[in-house]
C-alpha cells in the first residue's frame, strides 16, 4: 500500500514565497516612485489633473496591484494560510482573464484602440510643459521612435506654448525631442512649422507621426512582444497552479491532523 502523503510540498511553498517576495518589493518600489512623482508637482492643482494621462498615477495603480498580489501570495505561502492563497489565486486568475480579454478586444477593435490612443496623445500634447511627467514621457516617445506629434506634426499647434498665435519664442515650433539626432539642440524646432514643405521640415525634425511609428514598431517586434506576453501568461498560470497545489496540500495535512488528533 503506498505511503500516505502527509506533508506540504516545501518546493512549491518556497517557490511561491520567493516568487511573490520579488513582486511585493517591485510593487512597493513602484508605489513609492509614483507617490513621490505625484506629490512633487510644482503646482498644487496638478493633484487634480487628469489621472488617465498621468504616468505617476499609472505607476501607483500597477504598483498597488503587484504589492497586494505579492503580499497575499508571500504571506499566504509562508504561513500556509488558505484564505490568503485563495485570494491570491482568484485575484491572479481575474487579472489573467482581463489581460486576455483586453488583448482580444485590442486585436478585434484596432481602429477604435488607435482612436483612443490618438485622443490621449492630444490631451498629453496640450498639457506638455504643464505636467513634467507627461513632458518627459512625450519627449521619450518622440526620441525613441523618431517621431513628432500624435496624428500630425501640426498637433503641436494645440499646445499654448507652441501655438502659432503664442507671443513666445516657441510659437509655431515643436519640442526639441522632435529634432533629428545629428542637429538636436533646445531651439532646433523653433518656427519650424512655418515651413510648409514636408521635405524641408524633414531636414530638421522627424516628420513621421508617433501613432504610425509605434504601429510600425509593434509590427516589427511582434514575435518578441508575443513571446513576452506568452511568458507573462505562463508565469501567471504557474502562480495559480502553485497556489492551488499548496492549498490542496494544506487541506490534506489539516484533514490528517483532524483524523489522527480528534478534538
Amino acid at each position: 500500500m503506498p505511503r500516505e502523503r502527509s506533508e506540504v510540498s516545501l518546493c512549491v511553498k518556497y517557490l511561491l514565497f520567493f516568487f511573490n517576495v520579488f513582486f511585493w518589493l517591485i510593487g512597493g518600489l513602484m508605489i513609492s516612485i509614483g507617490l513621490y512623482a505625484r506629490f512633487e508637482k510644482t503646482a498644487y492643482q496638478e493633484f487634480f489633473s487628469d489621472v488617465l494621462t498621468d504616468p505617476a498615477f499609472a505607476l501607483i495603480i500597477v504598483g498597488a496591484i503587484m504589492f497586494i498580489l505579492g503580499f497575499s501570495g508571500c504571506i499566504g505561502a509562508l504561513r500556509e494560510n488558505i484564505c490568503l492563497l485563495k485570494f491570491f489565486s482568484i485575484f491572479l486568475a481575474i487579472i489573467f482573464f482581463l489581460q486576455l480579454s483586453l488583448g482580444v478586444a485590442a486585436f478585434v477593435f484596432q481602429d477604435k484602440v488607435e482612436e483612443v490612443i490618438v485622443d490621449k496623445l492630444q490631451v498629453a500634447i496640450k498639457k506638455y510643459r504643464d505636467n513634467y511627467d507627461l513632458q518627459n514621457l512625450i519627449d521619450g516617445v518622440q526620441q525613441e521612435f523618431k517621431c513628432c506629434g500624435g496624428k500630425d506634426v501640426d498637433d503641436w499647434d494645440q499646445n499654448i506654448y507652441f501655438n502659432c498665435s503664442s507671443p513666445g519664442s516657441e510659437s509655431c515650433g515643436v519640442p526639441f525631442s522632435c529634432c533629428k539626432e545629428d542637429i538636436i539642440n533646445r531651439q532646433c524646432g523653433y518656427k519650424i512649422r512655418l515651413e510648409k514643405s514636408t521635405s524641408k521640415r524633414g531636414q530638421v525634425i522627424y516628420t513621421t507621426v508617433c501613432v504610425e511609428a509605434v504601429k510600425t514598431w509593434f509590427k516589427e517586434n511582434m514575435i518578441i512582444i508575443g513571446g513576452a506576453a506568452v511568458g507573462v501568461a505562463l508565469l501567471q498560470i504557474m502562480g495559480i497552479c502553485f497556489a492551488n497545489s499548496l492549498m490542496s496540500d494544506i487541506k490534506m495535512q489539516k484533514a490528517k491532523w483532524n483524523r489522527d488528533y480528534p478534538h
